[in-house]
């Protein structure tokens, strides 16, 4: 890990979740956790991703304060309870049209709980997996991309203290050589509060539910997650489902 005069890489990565990390309780209408983590260079988060989203929000709302959280939008909670069927509808559509346009790269690891619990008798945490096969990945696409010596920083939304403190702990421990390949990883993780507003991490947020349901229910229509496969990082000459990982 470098300081702050580390030469800083073109990327940015978000990292948002879907269902629970328990192995104890564990829901039966989905058994999952979902970690996806949202690859995309600098310049097009800044040029076309922020200002995207932020016109969605003023044409939709009036302002720009709205977080894009995917249980508000599907449960119609918060500001999602004022829109109309019609309105609804063309957020949907241009929300939508956003993460397609959106020039971004998706890795996504799907850990099915119960599964983990029967195969070994003391499993790891689902978030600590879902760490350690998600920055093995991403630096793989860096590498691919000449960026992997560069200094990356993943942006994970703050949990509160214990599970924060858990996570930088898990991600400190991949980042110092418990990988693969026992290389030192040059990342930084920055844990960032819902009210900042990121929209990285509020597309990461979209993704990880769509990504969750198809596992456990493939046959079932899911837009979302067509859309969102075209995105998944497993470029010819790297393995398939390195975009894609489930776990048992």
């Amino acid at each position: 890990m470098q300081g702050n005069n580390a030469v800083n890489s073109d990327y940015i990565v978000f990292v948002d979740e879907s269902g629970d990390h328990s192995l104890t309780s564990i829901d039966a209408d989905y058994p999952l956790f979902v970690l996806c983590f949202c690859v995309i260079k600098k310049a097009d988060y800044a040029d076309v991703v922020v200002p995207r989203i932020k016109r969605l929000k003023f044409a939709t709302f009036g302002h720009d304060c709205v977080v894009l959280h995917e249980i508000d939008i599907r449960r119609k909670r918060g500001h999602f309870s004022q829109l109309g069927k019609e309105p609804r509808e063309a957020f949907m559509a241009a929300l939508t049209q956003v993460i397609v346009d959106t020039p971004m790269t998706v890795i996504a690891v799907v850990i099915e709980k119960s599964k983990l619990k029967q195969r070994y008798s003391n499993p790891y945490n689902p978030y600590h997996i879902g760490i350690q096969y998600g920055l093995e990945r991403v630096r793989n696409f860096l590498r691919l991309n000449g960026q992997h010596d560069r200094l990356t920083h993943v942006v994970c939304e703050a949990r509160g203290a214990k599970e924060d403190a858990d996570l930088e702990l898990a991600f400190r421990r991949v980042c110092d050589g418990d990988n693969r390949t026992q290389a030192k990883y040059n990342f930084d993780i920055v844990i960032c509060d819902k009210k900042a507003n990121s929209e990285g991490l509020q597309l990461a947020d979209l993704m990880a539910r769509p990504i969750g349901l198809h596992i456990l229910r493939p046959h079932q229509a899911n837009r979302a997650f067509d859309v969102l496969s075209a995105k998944f990082f497993s470029q010819g000459t790297v393995t398939a489902g390195n975009g894609l990982k489930v776990f048992p």
